[in-house]
């Protein structure tokens, strides 16, 4: 169930529980280890890069890539989390770019430190 509002005075107030996106979207799931759908609306995690999944370029990317996906899935349903300005509303596709935290700490540095992403330095690079 969508819970609180975005931004900082509303702090870790968000809470849903995630599934995996197998078509489409809109509700509450993770498409891959960078993006998912809440309350609506789509999201890009804007601090990291994760390894594309649909379609992935070699087998390794594949694989990283579900793990990412399957990470950002578990952390999401772990708890309330906050969605934070990146300095940018959206990217090229419309997808809303946040900075996703719980305790002030970003899901993105924890897929970072666990060898799922790579921090967010501008066009994509290859994971092959």
């Amino acid at each position: 169930m969508f819970a609180g509002g975005e931004g900082a005075a509303a702090r870790d107030a968000l809470s849903a529980r995630f599934a995996l996106c197998h078509s489409g979207g809109g509700s509450n799931c993770v498409v891959d280890g960078d993006t998912f759908w809440f309350a609506g609306d789509k999201y890009r995690i804007a601090d990291i890069d994760t390894p594309e999944t649909h379609p992935a370029r070699c087998a390794e990317e594949a694989a990283l890539g579900e793990a990412a996906t399957e990470r950002l899935r578990a952390w999401l349903n772990a708890g309330a989390f906050s969605l934070e300005s990146a300095g940018r509303g959206t990217d090229r596709y419309g997808r809303k770019l946040r900075i996703v935290t719980r305790g002030g700490a970003s899901v993105g540095s924890v897929l970072v430190d666990e060898g799922l992403a790579r921090p967010w330095e501008g066009p994509r690079r290859a994971w092959c």
